[in-house]
């Protein structure tokens, strides 16, 4: 799986780099600035980016701004965004464009190797992977949109550990309930927000994303 990597701080980026490709993952460029980064992810089309938010030349939002960039040339380009703090402008930045395939991630998780390259993994394959101090953030304080306010408090439950990128039998396990009862959950879900079966559309992520996003 060829990976594009965006960090400024080399002692990271080159522990990142051993730990992606003992991982299985092909680093095929690395950028410390955000116009190297947008180049590089415009070039290599990569199966997943890895990318921190604040990098050179303004050390704000450079890399965020690159990844964005570079997905608006390359769409749905998959991009795993690590942070060091939650910064819920960034994440609905990265949410925006309800393409899927995105993750925002605090740096402390990269310390969880397995529950880090599963993020990875889960993004590249046009998932989301969203920490839980991110979705309480988005959620915090806002106004559901109308279609959510029809979900069970277990749905939204279910909602919330499939933004988390949980399985059905990682969900079923936390709430202590069976698969079929937690399909059964996400079924109702699907139907309430008006996510009919299609070829073309991951009703999993849409699902995740009008959650995100309400």
């Amino acid at each position: 799986m060829r990976l594009v990597l965006g960090e400024d701080l080399a002692l990271l980026r080159d522990g990142l780099i051993r730990l992606l490709e003992a991982s299985g993952f092909d680093v095929v460029a690395c950028a410390d600035n955000g116009p190297d980064l947008k180049a590089a992810l415009i070039e290599q089309r990569p199966d997943v980016a890895v990318v921190d938010v604040r990098m050179p030349p303004n050390h704000t939002d450079d890399g965020l701004r690159a990844a964005i960039e570079a997905r608006g040339v390359v769409p749905r380009l998959p991009v795993l965004v690590l942070s060091q703090y939650v910064e819920p402008l960034y994440a609905r930045e990265l949410l925006s464009d309800g393409a899927g395939a995105v993750g925002y991630l605090l740096k402390d998780r990269v310390f969880d190797v397995a529950q880090f390259v599963e993020a990875v993994r889960r993004v590249a394959s046009g998932g989301t992977a969203m920490d839980p101090e991110v979705i309480a953030e988005l959620l915090t304080g806002r106004s559901r949109h109308r279609s959510l306010d029809s979900l069970s408090p277990r749905e939204r439950e279910v909602l919330a550990l499939m933004a988390e990128g949980r399985s059905n039998s990682a969900i079923a396990a936390q709430l202590y309930v069976s698969q079929k009862a937690v399909a059964k959950h996400i079924s109702g879900i699907f139907i309430k927000l008006g996510l009919h079966l299609s070829d073309s559309d991951n009703r999993r992520v849409l699902a995740v994303l009008a959650y995100l996003g309400s």
